[in-house]
């Protein structure tokens, strides 16, 4: 999946993040290139039977394993990209490529948690544009453990799949929060593991204290392997009622064509109601299609539903909340020092992007 990698950043970036590398999990995985899955049912053709797009092909980072990602596979395999007039290439991309790629264009939208906000405070040109659901990273300690807290992670060690990616940003905020310097490897030190399944490993054998791990690696070994569960995400003060997740657009690709970008969220936004009335089959399609490790199909499914992904009806009556998350969370990063503006209004309004949709 991800490989071991420094999260430079771009555009000025690199101070800031290497300052968090040891700090503040996406949704990001190893760098290169893969075809997505079966073409979607949804694919438009000519009598030729040749695939015809209105907008072409475009490249979208749906490669991590994560079941957090499940709207990117969903609206690939139902068709609601082809639908909307994409050839969606899905590809397996780090932290710092999808920043690369967001900020020159090559790639239109990621999802991700508040991890790109430093970066976007730095020059890193992208947007908000969504929330895609609430709470799907857990921290959890191995059987017999005695941390119980933040407070007790000191000087321990926590593994993540990547520093700087959403897990690592996710837990950084959490230790903060209660008093644990995670910058600079000052309270705790953060270890990258390139597979979930080698960083739950690695907490049995002790390598590690503590594992903050995408959905459903976490809540699989607990359930499987004794593991005890700290935090999670979807139910933590701090976090719960919140997105997790984010849409970020390209600045790019947003200006060059406006009804594009909308009807690129016009996808995303039918795969979240999808998943919103059917949870257990989009659980089946993940499976089948080994988008994400699931061996246990009811725990994936009630994990979807604790999600909270919007349904058609929300998205009608305009009941999401992302412009108030976003603010919500510059004000918590700035709190504990990670991002450096003034005027965290002013901010989160210039990162928030309303894509106006038909």
């Amino acid at each position: 999946m991800k490989k071991q990698k420094k999260f430079k950043g771009i555009v000025g970036a690199s101070a800031l993040i290497l300052s968090l590398s040891v700090a503040l999990t996406a949704c990001g995985t190893n760098p290169g290139t893969k075809t997505g899955g079966a073409a979607p049912s949804g694919a438009a053709a000519t009598a030729s039977g040749t695939s015809q797009y209105k907008y072409g092909k475009i490249d979208i980072p749906g490669k991590d394993g994560s079941l957090c990602a499940a709207p990117i596979y969903i609206a690939y395999e139902k068709g609601f990209f082809a639908e909307e007039g994409f050839d969606v290439n899905l590809i397996s991309a780090d932290t710092e490529t999808r920043k690369i790629g967001l900020n020159n264009g090559t790639i239109p939208v990621v999802n991700g948690d508040f991890q790109f906000f430093p970066s976007i405070e730095e020059g890193v040109k992208v947007k908000v544009v969504d929330g895609l659901h609430n709470g799907c990273i857990k921290i959890i300690v191995p059987k017999g453990s005695p941390i119980k807290t933040a407070k007790d992670l000191k000087g321990k060690k926590i593994g993540v799949d990547e520093i700087g990616g959403t897990p690592f940003q996710v837990a950084s905020l959490w230790l903060e929060n209660a008093g644990i310097v995670a910058k600079d490897n000052k309270d705790v030190t953060f270890v990258p593991y390139s597979d979930g399944n080698l960083e739950i490993a690695a907490a049995e054998k002790g390598e590690i204290d503590a594992a903050a791990s995408w959905d459903p690696y976490g809540s699989l070994a607990v359930k499987n392997k004794g593991f005890t569960e700290i935090f999670d995400l979807s139910t933590d003060p701090l976090f719960k009622g919140k997105y997790c997740c984010f849409l970020y657009a390209s600045e790019k690709y947003l200006k060059e064509d406006p009804e594009r970008a909308a009807a690129l969220l016009t996808a995303y936004n039918k795969a979240q109601e999808w998943i919103h009335d059917n949870p257990a089959e989009a659980v089946d399609i993940i499976s089948e299609k080994k988008y994400s490790d699931i061996n246990d199909k009811e725990l994936a499914t009630e994990l979807l539903k604790n999600y909270e992904y919007p349904s058609k009806e929300e998205h009608a009556s305009g009941k999401t909340h992302t412009k108030e998350d976003v603010l919500y969370f510059v004000k918590e990063l700035k709190k504990v020092g990670y991002l450096k503006t003034n005027d965290p209004e002013k901010f989160a309004n210039e990162i928030y992007y309303d894509v106006k949709q038909k």
